[in-house]
Protein backbone atom coordinates (compact mmCIF):
# COMPACT_ATOMS: atom_id res chain seq x y z
CA UNK A 1 0.00 0.00 0.00
CA UNK A 2 3.09 2.29 0.57
CA UNK A 3 4.24 1.67 -2.43
CA UNK A 4 1.38 2.17 -4.39
CA UNK A 5 0.71 5.40 -2.53
CA UNK A 6 4.16 6.42 -3.61
CA UNK A 7 4.08 5.84 -7.11
CA UNK A 8 0.71 7.77 -7.03
CA UNK A 9 2.36 10.51 -5.77
CA UNK A 10 5.27 10.41 -7.89
CA UNK A 11 2.97 10.11 -11.04
CA UNK A 12 0.95 13.30 -10.08
CA UNK A 13 4.28 14.95 -9.12
CA UNK A 14 5.63 14.20 -12.83
CA UNK A 15 2.01 14.86 -15.07
CA UNK A 16 2.03 18.67 -12.33
CA UNK A 17 5.74 18.84 -13.94
CA UNK A 18 4.60 18.54 -17.11
CA UNK A 19 1.79 20.57 -17.14
CA UNK A 20 4.01 23.23 -15.95
CA UNK A 21 6.67 22.66 -18.42
CA UNK A 22 3.47 23.04 -20.83
CA UNK A 23 2.51 26.73 -19.79
CA UNK A 24 6.07 28.32 -19.47
CA UNK A 25 6.44 27.22 -23.02
CA UNK A 26 3.06 28.62 -24.20
CA UNK A 27 3.89 31.89 -22.26
CA UNK A 28 7.27 31.78 -24.31
CA UNK A 29 5.71 31.15 -27.11
CA UNK A 30 3.23 33.63 -26.73
CA UNK A 31 5.43 36.62 -25.68
CA UNK A 32 7.93 35.95 -28.84
CA UNK A 33 8.43 38.81 -30.91
CA UNK A 34 8.48 38.55 -35.14
CA UNK A 35 11.57 38.84 -36.44
CA UNK A 36 11.85 41.93 -38.31
CA UNK A 37 13.12 42.18 -41.56
CA UNK A 38 15.45 44.69 -41.07
CA UNK A 39 16.53 47.84 -38.71
CA UNK A 40 16.79 51.54 -39.48
CA UNK A 41 17.55 54.56 -37.43
CA UNK A 42 14.68 55.26 -35.48
CA UNK A 43 15.70 59.53 -35.81
CA UNK A 44 15.91 59.38 -38.91
CA UNK A 45 12.60 57.75 -39.72
CA UNK A 46 10.91 60.25 -37.62
CA UNK A 47 12.52 63.24 -39.40
CA UNK A 48 9.18 65.47 -40.40
CA UNK A 49 8.67 65.03 -43.64
CA UNK A 50 6.84 67.37 -46.81
CA UNK A 51 3.29 67.48 -44.94
CA UNK A 52 2.30 67.32 -41.83
CA UNK A 53 2.22 63.96 -39.67
CA UNK A 54 -0.79 62.27 -39.39
CA UNK A 55 -0.84 61.08 -36.09
CA UNK A 56 -2.55 59.90 -32.51
CA UNK A 57 -1.68 59.26 -29.57
CA UNK A 58 0.63 61.06 -26.79
CA UNK A 59 3.44 62.58 -28.21
CA UNK A 60 6.05 60.86 -25.84
CA UNK A 61 4.80 57.48 -26.45
CA UNK A 62 6.53 54.85 -28.00
CA UNK A 63 6.66 55.28 -32.21
CA UNK A 64 4.68 53.03 -34.28
CA UNK A 65 5.35 53.82 -37.80
CA UNK A 66 2.90 52.23 -40.40
CA UNK A 67 3.25 52.89 -44.05
CA UNK A 68 -0.07 52.49 -45.70
CA UNK A 69 -1.76 51.84 -48.71
CA UNK A 70 -5.46 52.60 -49.52
CA UNK A 71 -5.55 49.94 -52.20
CA UNK A 72 -3.85 47.26 -50.15
CA UNK A 73 -6.30 44.45 -48.70
CA UNK A 74 -3.70 43.74 -46.25
CA UNK A 75 -3.76 47.04 -44.87
CA UNK A 76 -7.15 47.44 -44.78
CA UNK A 77 -7.68 44.17 -42.48
CA UNK A 78 -5.44 45.29 -39.92
CA UNK A 79 -7.15 48.42 -39.56
CA UNK A 80 -10.09 46.52 -39.00
CA UNK A 81 -9.61 44.08 -37.11
CA UNK A 82 -6.33 44.88 -35.05
CA UNK A 83 -5.92 48.90 -35.14
CA UNK A 84 -9.20 49.00 -32.69
CA UNK A 85 -7.52 46.65 -30.22
CA UNK A 86 -3.93 48.25 -30.35
CA UNK A 87 -5.40 51.89 -29.93
CA UNK A 88 -7.25 50.97 -27.25
CA UNK A 89 -4.42 49.28 -25.25
CA UNK A 90 -1.18 51.33 -26.44
CA UNK A 91 -2.78 54.46 -27.77
CA UNK A 92 -5.33 55.76 -25.91
CA UNK A 93 -3.46 54.87 -22.48
CA UNK A 94 -0.61 57.75 -24.07
CA UNK A 95 1.46 54.44 -23.88
CA UNK A 96 2.28 54.66 -27.91
CA UNK A 97 2.88 57.31 -30.93
CA UNK A 98 0.82 55.78 -34.05
CA UNK A 99 1.85 57.65 -37.14
CA UNK A 100 0.54 56.92 -40.36
CA UNK A 101 2.90 57.27 -43.64
CA UNK A 102 1.08 57.19 -47.15
CA UNK A 103 3.15 54.97 -49.25
CA UNK A 104 1.03 54.78 -52.66
CA UNK A 105 1.40 51.98 -54.97
CA UNK A 106 -0.70 53.22 -57.82
CA UNK A 107 -2.31 55.98 -59.25
CA UNK A 108 -5.16 55.08 -57.36
CA UNK A 109 -3.88 55.45 -54.18
CA UNK A 110 -2.39 58.72 -54.63
CA UNK A 111 -5.69 60.08 -55.61
CA UNK A 112 -7.43 58.77 -52.55
CA UNK A 113 -4.94 60.11 -50.20
CA UNK A 114 -4.93 63.36 -52.41
CA UNK A 115 -8.50 63.16 -50.94
CA UNK A 116 -7.94 62.38 -47.83
CA UNK A 117 -5.40 64.92 -47.19
CA UNK A 118 -7.96 67.68 -48.89
CA UNK A 119 -10.66 66.93 -46.33
CA UNK A 120 -7.81 68.30 -43.54
CA UNK A 121 -4.54 67.11 -42.45
CA UNK A 122 -6.49 66.48 -38.86
CA UNK A 123 -9.00 64.67 -40.26
CA UNK A 124 -6.96 62.52 -42.73
CA UNK A 125 -6.38 59.65 -40.53
CA UNK A 126 -10.19 59.37 -39.94
CA UNK A 127 -10.90 59.66 -43.41
CA UNK A 128 -8.13 57.00 -44.30
CA UNK A 129 -10.10 54.65 -41.89
CA UNK A 130 -13.23 55.65 -43.63
CA UNK A 131 -11.72 54.85 -47.16
CA UNK A 132 -10.38 51.34 -45.60
CA UNK A 133 -13.69 50.25 -43.88
CA UNK A 134 -15.07 50.72 -47.74
CA UNK A 135 -12.20 49.48 -49.59
CA UNK A 136 -14.69 46.53 -51.71
CA UNK A 137 -16.69 49.47 -52.90
CA UNK A 138 -14.51 52.26 -54.37
CA UNK A 139 -10.97 50.05 -55.37
CA UNK A 140 -11.89 47.27 -57.12
CA UNK A 141 -14.78 48.27 -59.58
CA UNK A 142 -15.07 49.17 -63.28
CA UNK A 143 -15.31 53.19 -62.29
CA UNK A 144 -13.10 53.29 -59.23
CA UNK A 145 -12.11 56.95 -59.29
CA UNK A 146 -15.34 58.10 -59.14
CA UNK A 147 -16.46 55.41 -56.33
CA UNK A 148 -13.75 56.98 -54.95
CA UNK A 149 -14.84 60.79 -54.83
CA UNK A 150 -18.51 59.07 -53.80
CA UNK A 151 -16.53 57.03 -50.79
CA UNK A 152 -15.14 60.41 -49.37
CA UNK A 153 -18.93 62.29 -49.42
CA UNK A 154 -19.92 61.65 -45.91
CA UNK A 155 -17.22 64.02 -44.94
CA UNK A 156 -18.63 66.65 -46.61
CA UNK A 157 -16.72 66.96 -50.01
CA UNK A 158 -18.62 67.87 -53.22
CA UNK A 159 -17.69 65.92 -56.62
CA UNK A 160 -16.33 70.10 -57.44
CA UNK A 161 -14.43 69.90 -54.67
CA UNK A 162 -12.84 66.59 -54.68
CA UNK A 163 -11.84 67.04 -58.77
CA UNK A 164 -10.17 70.15 -57.61
CA UNK A 165 -8.09 68.79 -54.63
CA UNK A 166 -6.84 65.92 -57.14
CA UNK A 167 -5.13 68.54 -59.30
CA UNK A 168 -3.38 69.58 -56.63
CA UNK A 169 0.10 68.94 -57.93
CA UNK A 170 2.20 70.27 -55.20
CA UNK A 171 0.92 67.69 -52.76
CA UNK A 172 0.84 65.14 -54.96
CA UNK A 173 4.58 66.05 -55.37
CA UNK A 174 4.91 65.94 -51.62
CA UNK A 175 2.83 62.19 -51.22
CA UNK A 176 5.83 60.68 -53.73
CA UNK A 177 8.16 62.33 -51.93
CA UNK A 178 7.09 60.45 -48.76
CA UNK A 179 7.30 56.98 -51.10
CA UNK A 180 10.81 57.96 -52.03
CA UNK A 181 12.01 58.41 -48.48
CA UNK A 182 10.40 55.32 -47.26
CA UNK A 183 11.79 52.95 -50.04
CA UNK A 184 15.27 54.78 -49.69
CA UNK A 185 15.29 55.03 -45.48
CA UNK A 186 13.25 52.09 -44.65
CA UNK A 187 13.44 50.00 -47.73
CA UNK A 188 10.17 49.49 -47.81
CA UNK A 189 8.64 47.19 -50.44
CA UNK A 190 5.29 46.08 -49.67
CA UNK A 191 2.40 47.33 -47.43
CA UNK A 192 1.81 47.39 -44.50
CA UNK A 193 5.31 47.35 -43.39
CA UNK A 194 5.85 48.95 -39.55
CA UNK A 195 9.29 50.29 -38.27
CA UNK A 196 8.83 50.16 -34.29
CA UNK A 197 11.87 50.84 -32.09
CA UNK A 198 14.41 50.41 -35.02
CA UNK A 199 13.16 47.49 -36.39
CA UNK A 200 11.25 47.06 -39.55
CA UNK A 201 8.15 44.26 -39.58
CA UNK A 202 7.03 43.97 -43.09
CA UNK A 203 3.26 42.95 -44.07
CA UNK A 204 0.44 42.37 -41.06
CA UNK A 205 1.35 42.17 -37.17
CA UNK A 206 -1.40 40.74 -34.90
CA UNK A 207 -2.44 41.83 -31.73
CA UNK A 208 -0.42 38.89 -29.99
CA UNK A 209 2.66 40.16 -32.04
CA UNK A 210 2.54 43.89 -30.70
CA UNK A 211 2.01 42.93 -27.69
CA UNK A 212 5.23 41.02 -27.61
CA UNK A 213 6.64 43.70 -29.23
CA UNK A 214 5.48 46.62 -27.22
CA UNK A 215 5.12 45.43 -24.10
CA UNK A 216 9.40 45.58 -23.32
CA UNK A 217 9.23 49.16 -24.45
CA UNK A 218 6.14 51.45 -23.34
CA UNK A 219 6.28 52.66 -19.58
Amino acid sequence: MIASSSSSFVRRAALAAFAAALCLSAAAQAQTAPNPSGTVDMATVLQPGPLPEIAIGAPDGVPVVEYGSLTCPHCAVFDREVMPALKAAYIDTGKVRYIFREFSRNPLDAAAFLLARCVGDDKALATIELLFSEQDKWAFGDNPLEALIAAVRPTGMSHDRAMACLSDQAKADALQKIVRTAVETVKVEGTPTFVINGKVYDGELSMKDFDAILKPLVK
